[in-house]
């Protein structure tokens, strides 16, 4: 594939965030088939494909976990190098991507020993009854070894992006998914090692993904480089990175948090059988909130290089452009699951009593959908423009102090039992997501008209 760098500062902003969010929106769709190609197939074993798709649903959380210092690091190392490229300071730029790097070689060493030494209590702790264990800890230890794989993979490919490689950022997730498709039914089907061959063929793929991604930033058609000297630990570096990336991080470990509440909760109110049907409503989400996802992440170099740049106007186009095309797009998905909810469903499982209780479900968790939209654009911004305090606050304020409460509260009002697991999430959304934009509107928009503009 041709490399092509965008030139953040020059041209339409519209074609520079495409140009860059297309790619990161396709390879956002590649990453997610790790885990989604994983369920699809694991639903499907023979006898027990419920039982066992259950059980690798429980180890939701601690992949979000794991996934979440990837985010803690490189998407907050990723804005701050494209603001010193907008400055011209590649040397400051290329130490920040060294700081990032080292910090997620060692969190991943001790995320991998930790998780060895604690998943079986814990994966109890998150739901997991004397049936489904088994399956989910056959998972979950092989998936841990391949810790430090994943923490290369997910949390140095911002770097690729806030290059402006968006086509290379997608390659590195491209090549790790189509090996984890082709590998997936080799191990689980041919070789009969059912869930710990879906660990197995995505441990390997995580492993070539991040070879890919340290072949890139050491070679010759980077423009920073990831280089030894830029990896000893400065930890004014550090803080940085991880006050930016701490909005991410909290995101994604809420995740975590909910996974583990939902799952629990559902345990005692409808057991088994409906901790399946949440495993298939997380992966149905993870489906439609990508797009979204992949363009305000392809937006954030864009946003942050010019605001480093100080060309404010361009910053303003950027935040009306993505906020329209991801209300667009919502409210199209929101559509589209409440006609066909079953074909959704049927992807993941196809025993009658899941699908017959999973399409309540489905239309209830997916209400009004269009407002999640409004959250990751605010945040987005939020994170591009430096704005760590007030992206860690709407991190923490939908869901630790939204949705957690409701979930683990809503069943027991007026006996709503499992469906009010699943009210938690719309009502999250609307309240959550209008203050998380209208606060960005009333705050960043009036700094941007006060400064000087500056158009190219």
């Amino acid at each position: 594939m041709k490399t092509h760098q965008t030139d953040f500062s020059r041209g339409s902003v519209y074609r520079n965030i495409l140009e860059v969010a297309v790619p990161m929106t396709f390879a956002q769709l590649l990453n997610l088939l790790y885990n989604i190609v994983d369920r699809m197939y694991i639903g499907r074993i023979p006898e027990v494909g419920t039982l066992a798709l259950t059980g690798v649903g429980l180890c939701f959380p601690i992949i979000t976990l794991i996934t979440a210092f990837t985010y803690l690091f490189g998407n907050g190392g990723g804005p701050l190098c494209a603001m010193e490229l907008g400055r011209g300071n590649k040397e400051e730029a290329e130490r920040l991507m060294g700081n990032t790097f080292t910090m997620l070689v060692l969190t991943g060493v001790v995320l991998m020993a930790a998780g060895l030494l604690f998943y079986k209590p814990v994966l109890y702790l998150f739901g997991a009854s004397d049936v489904t264990f088994p399956y989910a800890g056959e998972y979950i230890t092989i998936y841990l070894l391949g810790t430090v794989f994943v923490m290369i993979a997910l949390g140095m490919n911002p770097f690729i992006n806030s290059q402006g490689f968006g086509n290379m950022g997608m390659l590195t997730v491209l090549i790790g998914a189509v090996l984890n498709i082709i590998l997936d039914p080799l191990f689980i089907f041919v070789f009969h090692m059912g869930v710990r061959g879906a660990a197995i063929a995505t441990v390997l793929s995580q492993m070539v993904s991040a070879v890919w991604v340290l072949k890139f930033l050491t070679g010759k058609r980077a423009s920073l480089h990831l280089k030894r000297e830029a990896m000893r630990i400065e930890w004014k570096r550090v803080k940085k990175i991880v006050a930016l990336g701490v909005s991410g991080f909290i995101m994604a470990f809420t995740n975590s948090a909910v996974q583990v509440a939902c799952n629990a909760t559902l345990q005692v109110y409808g057991g088994d059988l409906y901790v399946g049907v949440m495993t298939v409503l997380n992966s149905v989400r993870e489906i439609f909130t990508m797009p979204v996802m992949g363009l305000t992440n392809g937006a954030s170099p864009v946003m942050s290089f010019n605001y480093g740049e100080k060309t404010y106007e361009r910053v303003k186009k950027a935040i009306w452009f993505i906020t329209g095309v991801c209300c667009v797009y919502t409210l199209a998905a929101w559509g589209i699951l409440q006609v066909i909810p079953e074909f959704f469903i049927h992807l993941f499982n196809n025993e009658p009593e899941l699908v017959e209780r999973g399409i309540p479900a489905l239309h209830i968790y997916f209400f009004g959908f269009v407002f999640m939209a409004l959250q990751f654009t605010g945040q987005s911004v939020f994170v591009a423009l430096g704005k760590a305090k007030k992206a860690t606050f709407f991190s923490l304020f939908r869901k630790v102090i939204i949705v957690v409460p409701l979930t683990i509260l809503l069943p027991m009002a007026g006996n709503l039992g499992v469906d009010g697991v699943f009210w938690a999430e719309p009502i999250s959304n609307l309240v959550g997501g209008c203050a998380s934009f209208f606060t960005m509107l009333i705050t960043v928009m009036p700094e941007l008209n006060g400064k000087k503009k500056r158009e190219r």
